[in-house]
């Protein structure tokens, strides 16, 4: 925590604990601890090679879950220190929040909630609770990180009613209508202002996207036209960074204003007014009224670009593919996974599957396929590529 720390943010001191006891870590705060084990974690290394919007192979340029988390965190960060939040668990609940998340984007999550719908569907953002919860073995005395609770919290952003019930205290909030901590909420924008703005750049340099088309779009050609009248004949990539920064900042300084006055009018005591409260971070209804032309342009002309649909249809393939072979013969499994296998059943290969990277599926799903007619079909698809390339790296 860096600065004065605001009644109203939470407190490592006053935490609510984790789930085994551990001695102080001092000179480091629990929340510094928490960040710290997070950056240290296998998965979230393994985000590096996991889809933002454009699958890894595609381009060394575009975002990647890695890169995606760190500009959430680097955006939070900053809204923290204006509001006095605790910068390091703002920190870490946005690099922990895609922990979760499956190889190819959204794609890859649509596919594995279809295979386990009949075991109660499968979540990103559930999953990154059970990464932090369960799945990463590194110590001794427990499974998982053992994070606090005002960090597990921020993580599950979202959460059904019949998860809620089977998940104790921190699913409490959920069925009782109480919010999350201020850093939580705060963590959910950043995510939403870092992808609006990256995933612009990125389909600008896929060439998916136009300058011209973003010209239609009020929030863009506003910060466009200034910027083209101070730096006449500015090039364009230039030009967009140009823009996009301060599309940025406009969206920080709305979302800084108007949860300020949602906690002026609150008056919150302490952290667990904040939970008592209506939703305190937020963007006023004008910024939303912005931003709805701006999100319908990526929805409709980069999100559901022929060319991405047609590579994320491949993926879905993947994903479905490897989950009916592990599913069929769960020997193929590694011996880790088909311990667990043996004692929750396909929750483990959803599991296996959600921790693969991009590359790592592919590889994974020719191994199974051998040369049949499954292989040879991603071979001759828009991810033959990718393919090819974890083909060769028997590393990947």
């Amino acid at each position: 925590m860096t600065g004065v720390r605001a009644p109203w943010a939470a407190d490592p001191a006053a935490s609510r604990g984790r789930r085994h006891p551990e001695a102080p870590a001092a000179p480091r705060s629990e929340f510094q601890r928490d960040r710290d084990r997070i950056v240290h974690c296998t998965a979230f290394r393994r985000l590096e090679y996991k889809t933002q919007v454009f699958v890894n192979h595609e381009g060394d340029l575009f975002r990647t879950r890695l890169t995606h988390s760190i500009e959430v965190a680097q955006i939070a960060r900053s809204i923290a220190r204006r509001l006095q939040l605790d910068e390091d668990l703002i920190e870490a609940i946005s690099l922990a929040h895609d922990l979760g998340h499956t190889p190819f984007g959204h794609a890859g999550q649509d596919a594995l909630a279809a295979c386990m719908a009949p075991w109660g569907g499968f979540e990103h953002n559930l999953q990154s609770l059970r990464v932090v919860d369960e799945l990463e073995q590194r110590y001794g005395e427990f499974d998982g990180l053992n994070l606090c609770f005002e960090t597990r919290e921020g993580i599950l952003k979202h959460c059904s009613a019949a998860n809620a019930r089977g998940l104790g205290e921190i699913g409490e909030r959920f069925l009782t209508g109480r919010q999350p901590s201020l850093e939580a909420q705060v963590a959910n924008l950043a995510d939403e202002i870092a992808y609006d703005h990256h995933d612009v750049d990125d389909g600008l340099r896929s060439g998916l996207l136009g300058v011209a088309e973003l010209d239609s779009v009020p929030l863009f050609a506003a910060h466009a036209e200034a910027v083209r009248a101070r730096f006449p004949g500015l090039a364009e990539r230039r030009l967009i960074h140009e823009v996009l920064r301060r599309m940025i900042d406009e969206r920080i300084s709305d979302l800084l204003a108007e949860t300020g006055r949602r906690i002026a009018l609150a008056a919150p005591v302490d952290a667990e007014a904040v939970r008592r409260a209506p939703a305190l971070a937020g963007f006023s209804p004008g910024m939303l009224e912005r931003v709805r032309p701006l999100k319908r342009l990526l929805r409709n002309r980069l999100y559901r670009h022929a060319q991405v649909v047609a590579v994320m249809d491949e993926a879905r393939k993947v994903v479905s593919g490897l989950f009916e072979r592990f599913l069929a013969d769960p020997a193929l499994l590694p011996a880790e996974h088909r311990i667990r296998n043996a004692a929750i059943g396909p929750r483990a290969v959803a599991d296996y599957i959600a921790g693969m990277t991009d590359r790592f599926a592919i590889r994974e799903f020719l191994r199974l396929a051998g040369d049949g007619p499954a292989a040879q079909a991603l071979l001759n698809s828009p991810l033959a590529a990718g393919a090819l390339a974890a083909r060769r790296d028997p590393a990947a």
